[in-house]
């Protein structure tokens, strides 16, 4: 019996979306291409039907984030991308920097999982995160208020406070000032967010 017509598309995605959680859970280094099929449920010698080496991989598993696992937590957030509503960029912040995001290894957002891999990384792994980091800033940037350039800058400033203060939090976890750092740069996030909502209503 034939293969349905969308089976590799979907034997793809069940490769990235392994080696997205395997990545996340171990970084790329400590993982082999064996592994990633195995827990794709596939023999290794599929691996090259779909991707040229490893590191292809691991750009699109960083950006596969984006319309996978990255969709559903923005639903679950009750983000709505399409739509331009200030809520949009406190509910990112809430969720972004939210404990159980923290505590979400599988689940969690490549900018704060794979950052330390990404900067040995070659161009295409380095472009797939700077589309990721840029896709951030844009939901932001779109959802507050003010002069151009103002809304460029407090979005850049809260993808840092995020991102940042989730990669610290996540190195120093189940610490006093791992919590602490998480709480600090929630506050000053939802801050430089209320400054901008402030701008609207004046």
């Amino acid at each position: 019996m034939p293969y349905p017509s969308d089976h590799k598309q979907k034997t793809r995605q069940r490769i990235v979306e392994a080696a997205r959680v395997m990545f996340n859970r171990r970084g790329y280094d400590q993982v082999s291409i064996d592994e990633i099929m195995a827990e794709a449920q596939l023999t290794r010698g599929g691996f090259y039907a779909h991707f040229r080496s490893k590191e292809e991989l691991f750009a699109e598993a960083t950006i596969s984030f984006l319309g996978g696992r990255g969709a559903e937590w923005r639903r679950e957030a009750g983000i709505n991308p399409a739509v331009r509503e200030a809520l949009n960029a406190r509910r990112m912040v809430d969720a972004y920097l939210s404990r159980e995001h923290l505590e979400d290894n599988d689940g969690q957002c490549p900018l704060i999982a794979y950052a330390t891999d990404v900067a040995r990384a070659g161009p295409q792994v380095r472009q797939s995160y700077q589309r990721l980091a840029e896709a951030m800033t844009g939901l932001f940037e779109m959802n507050l208020d003010g002069e151009e350039d103002e809304r460029r800058r407090r979005a850049l400033s809260m993808t840092a406070l995020c991102v940042g203060g989730m990669i610290l939090s996540r190195a120093l976890k189940d610490t006093h000032i791992g919590e602490d750092i998480r709480a600090a740069a929630h506050q000053a996030a939802t801050d430089i967010w209320h400054d901008g909502a402030a701008v609207a209503a004046e």
